[in-house]
């Protein structure tokens, strides 16, 4: 019996199964690279969510945002146009609204809800100021 040819079949698939081990470790190194470089970035990250989040504190707190209905902003102006302390009549004059009840007291209703937002204070009952 002549072993010879299947000593060289076991040589091939040798060759092979070496070949493809090699070719894994270079996988392998290189994916360790990606994975150093990776972890390396998610260390960054951490340090920048850290740092801002300490920054926070420091930063002036940005406006509010305003219920949505066209007349804030215009109140808003009305206050920036002026400045002196108003009332919601004075407001609805300026808005251009009809000196009705139902009127001011929808005025007074959204003066105070700026007022709650800490956009406006109320420095005496009824009388409403840009908050400095």
């Amino acid at each position: 019996m002549n072993i010879q040819p299947l000593l060289e079949a076991l040589n091939i698939q040798e060759d092979a199964a070496r070949a493809l081990a090699d070719d894994l470790r270079t996988q392998i190194g290189k994916l360790q690279t990606r994975l150093r470089e990776a972890e390396t970035h998610l260390e960054h990250l951490a340090i920048t969510r850290k740092t801002v989040t300490g920054l926070t504190d420091l930063l002036p707190a940005g406006p509010p945002d305003l219920p949505e209905h066209p007349d804030y902003p215009r109140i808003l102006a009305v206050f920036n146009d002026t400045t002196g302390p108003l009332r919601a009549k004075d407001v609805c004059e300026s808005l251009d609204h009809e000196l009705l009840p139902k009127n001011i007291e929808g005025t007074r209703a959204k003066l105070k809800r700026l007022v709650k937002l800490g956009i406006l204070t109320e420095a005496d009952t009824g009388i409403f100021t840009r908050k400095q």
